[in-house]
């Protein structure tokens, strides 16, 4: 009898460990290292960099937990934002990257989803983007500067272009921790059939990601050994 006890005891113990071990996030699984890793200048914080979309229904219901995400990061990461072309809505990104030279991205990022997926201006046209621009009390005419800057535009859709390519990036939203790790916060969350069809486990392996790069970076340097005594003649 007692045997069988401590086989049932080992037997859990196994199972239990077995359970724990998978929930250790898996490059493969929850999320793929990039081929091609890019350079990052963050210094000891960890760079995160969101592929969105305001045409993204995905993005759209990902945003507010994002936004909440990094709130709970501290100062310990630095967020980039990209506006992807998967749908070739060079308008959408041009609204995008004025509101990030504007200062404007914290305060408007939400009310563009909204624009798009709640009151129905689809900022495909100049003109429509103008009309959020004019909703949203913004300087037009500092907006205008910035919206029509062909050189300084052209160079942050190219950039777009070249990461998704380097990242291998065919969906949004994507998150890509320290210019190396990629993962498809959603698609997580679908796999791991959350209850509230919220997309926690896929931020939950962004905060893994996000844990490991920081340890990483910032690791005390080993102390050196004593110098040995010299030996008495």
């Amino acid at each position: 009898m007692r045997l069988l006890r401590r086989l049932l005891v080992l037997a859990l113990s196994l199972f239990a460990f077995a359970a724990n071990a998978q929930k250790i996030p898996q490059a493969g699984n929850e999320y793929r290292v990039a081929d091609q890793p890019q350079a990052v200048i963050a210094g000891k914080k960890v760079e995160v960099t969101e592929f969105f979309g305001y045409f993204c229904p995905g993005c759209n219901a990902f945003e507010p937990y994002f936004e909440e995400w990094i709130k709970r990061q501290g100062d310990r990461i630095v967020v980039k934002r990209l506006h992807s072309d998967l749908h070739d809505v060079t308008t959408q990104q041009k609204l995008y990257f004025t509101l990030e030279a504007m200062g404007k991205v914290d305060e408007l990022q939400l009310k563009a989803f909204n624009a798009f997926h709640i009151d129905r201006n689809r900022l495909s046209t100049d003109a429509e983007v103008m009309k959020f621009v004019d909703k949203n009390g913004l300087d037009k005419k500092r907006f205008t500067e910035l919206y029509s800057n062909a050189f300084v535009m052209d160079s942050k859709l190219r950039n777009v272009k070249q990461l998704q390519s380097a990242y291998k990036i065919n969906g949004i939203p994507t998150v890509v921790i320290e210019g190396k790790y990629i993962i498809s916060p959603l698609e997580v969350s679908a796999k791991a059939k959350s209850s509230d069809n919220s997309p926690r486990a896929g931020l939950a392996v962004m905060d893994f990601l996000v844990d490991k790069v920081y340890k990483e970076k910032n690791a005390a340097p080993a102390a050196s050994a004593p110098a040995a005594a010299p030996k008495k003649k």
